[in-house]
Parts: C-alpha cells; structure tokens; sequence
C-alpha cells in the first residue's frame, strides 16, 4: 500500500525506542535542572550541527546519480530520520518538563524530588540513589527515577525512619539512613 493512506502513529512509541519509559498519564515531566539543560544542548546540538552535517552529505550523495543503489544518500537519509526521530522526542519531553531544583530543600530531612538518600534493606546492603526525572536516569550511577518502586517508598519519609515496600521476592524494608540535597 502506498506510504501515503497509511497512517503514521503520533510517536507515542518514540518513548519505548529511545529506552525511556513513557510518562505516565495525568503527570508531569520533573526534571532537574542539570537534567534539564543536557536535553536541552542535546536538541541545540542536534539542530545546530548534526542535522546540518547529514543533509549536506545527503544533498552531495542525490547530485551524484543513481540514489537507489548509492550507500551514502540510503544511510544518510536513515540517519536523518533518525536525529528527526531524537528530535521530536526531545521537543516533546522538553515542552512537558516541570524543572523541580531540588536545593530549595536543602538542609531537610525529609525526601523528596531531587534528594540523595542512603538507605539499608533488610539484608543489611546499604545503597546510595538519588531521585531524578524519567529522562535523568542512570540506575548504574545511583539515579532512579521518581516513578520507581523504591523512589516512591522512600518519597515523604524522613530520615532515620524505615520504609516497606513490594519487591518480586516479596515484601522489603529499607532504613533511611541519610536524606540530602544540593546546595543552593
């Protein structure tokens, strides 16, 4: 069938191809403001240099002749497809984004959005995390997201005070051992 009758998804599966978790419905995007202003020189970056590199390839590629079997007019308009993919996405996440600096809580025992929390679990392995936005995650890094179990679980508790929650082996309970936030 013709790419023309064919109607394109809304890039409602631009989420689940970049490896982020959609947002979910109803909420807002918060973001760090570090967060914030990596995306942010990312789309800049992708506007101002990268996008302009490949459609200059692919213009000298389309005067050389035959684009069907020319390998820099294919891959060059893959890779345009893509960063406009990046690009939507980008917008999108950006014009969503609630900016939360988590420094107006500085000094606070109590966890919120942006706090940097050690905890113990209930086999006594401590772990340092801090809550960041959908976008800001870095798991390996200690950066989990405020719509995760345990970000959620610790969301509101003060310090010294300890926590349950659901984990697939069953119940858990983690003590809250320090809360902090950058400094302003």
């Amino acid at each position: 069938m013709n790419k023309a009758f064919v109607k394109e998804s809304e890039g409602d599966d631009d989420d689940l191809e970049f490896g982020l978790p959609p947002i979910p419905p109803g909420t807002k995007n918060y973001m760090t403001p570090a967060g914030y202003q990596r995306m942010k020189d990312e789309l800049l970056h992708l506007i101002d240099v990268d996008r302009p590199e490949v459609v200059k390839i692919v213009s000298w590629a389309a005067s050389n002749g035959d684009r069907s079997e020319n390998g820099d007019y294919i891959y060059g308009k893959r890779r345009l497809r893509e960063i406009d993919r990046r690009i939507r996405f980008l917008t999108k996440r950006l014009d969503l984004a609630e900016v939360v600096d988590p420094s107006v809580h500085h000094g606070r025992d109590q966890v919120f959005f942006g706090a940097t929390v050690s905890y113990q679990n209930s086999a006594g392995e401590e772990h340092t995390v801090t809550i960041v936005g959908i976008d800001e995650l870095d798991p390996l890094h200690g950066k989990i997201s405020w719509i995760s179990p345990v970000a959620r679980a610790l969301t509101k508790a003060h310090e010294g005070e300890t926590v349950t929650f659901m984990t697939p082996a069953g119940l858990d309970e983690l003590e809250i051992l320090t809360v902090s936030y950058p400094e302003p």
